[in-house]
């Protein structure tokens, strides 16, 4: 079956986003000095557009829906996906449960190749054996989904005063980056599917998934082994007051040389 010129276009550009699916995934210096003097709504904002730019999740999601062509089941599964990872990014982060986030996105990434296999019947055809339940799969795949968003805020200065709130606006800014990815999805999908082409399309792009994370997999475990992770590996809790304090000598720093700079 020869690969059509508008798959390869495609293909092409999920290559090219690769080094931005690498690097939008973390919680830059800018983002945590905002947190400092920012309220509640910049932590909604902030979770929104993790999401965004977070195309491990994204790429999971697509995968989820590829085949969905019910309303109720699209519901059913994206709701069971929310709950897991809410329930994660929640109480690891109230509790101070962290791990090392280069193995978690790894976990993530690899949850992503799971989908484009499953999606190509690869259980079926090369396993022999039925593909497991996916109501479950997709909870369980929830649940360390909103581990590695818990491993990213848990990154900022959360103090202890408003933790919750802080927690649960992150949170609500996650679900709403999530409905309006997944409503640009849904439309993209419901326009391929009225092509001749979506047949070939769909096996083009569920490899193109396993590929991506593939990829991401072993970028993920290439951090992990050139990087020194602050955070160690394993369960640990951080430090959040003290990256607090060592935020704010920063910034009164920074203001102090722009006023000796001005006199």
């Amino acid at each position: 079956m020869k690969i059509s010129k508008l798959n390869r276009i495609v293909m092409t550009l999920l290559l090219m986003s690769f080094p931005a699916v690498v690097l939008a995934h973390g919680i830059s210096e800018a983002d945590k000095a905002a947190m400092l003097s920012g309220g509640y709504l910049r932590y909604l904002w902030l979770g929104a557009s993790h999401m965004l730019t977070g195309y491990d999740h994204l790429l999971f999601i697509f995968g989820v829906i590829f085949f969905l062509t019910g309303f109720r089941d699209i519901v059913k599964y994206i709701t069971i996906f929310t709950a897991g990872h809410s329930l994660t990014l929640i109480f690891a982060t109230i509790f101070g449960i962290t791990a090392n986030y280069f193995l978690v996105d790894a976990v993530i990434a690899l949850s992503v190749c799971y989908k484009g296999f499953d999606n190509l019947e690869g259980f079926k055809k090369y396993l022999k054996m039925p593909s497991p339940n996916l109501f479950w799969v997709i909870f369980i795949f929830g649940l360390i989904h909103g581990f590695g968003l818990s491993t990213r805020l848990q990154q900022l200065p959360l103090g202890e005063s408003g933790l919750i709130l802080r927690i649960l606006s992150f949170n609500l800014g996650v679900e709403l980056g999530q409905v309006t990815a997944l409503s640009v999805m849904l439309i993209l999908i419901a326009g391929w599917r009225r092509t001749r082409s979506f047949v070939q399309f769909s096996t083009v792009s569920n490899a193109g998934l396993i590929v991506a994370g593939a990829f991401l997999f072993l970028i993920q475990i290439h951090g992990y082994t050139h990087t020194t992770d602050p955070d160690g590996f394993g369960f640990s809790t951080d430090n959040h007051l003290h990256e607090h304090q060592q935020m704010e000598e920063k910034i009164i720093e920074q203001q102090k040389d722009r006023h000796d700079s001005i006199f």
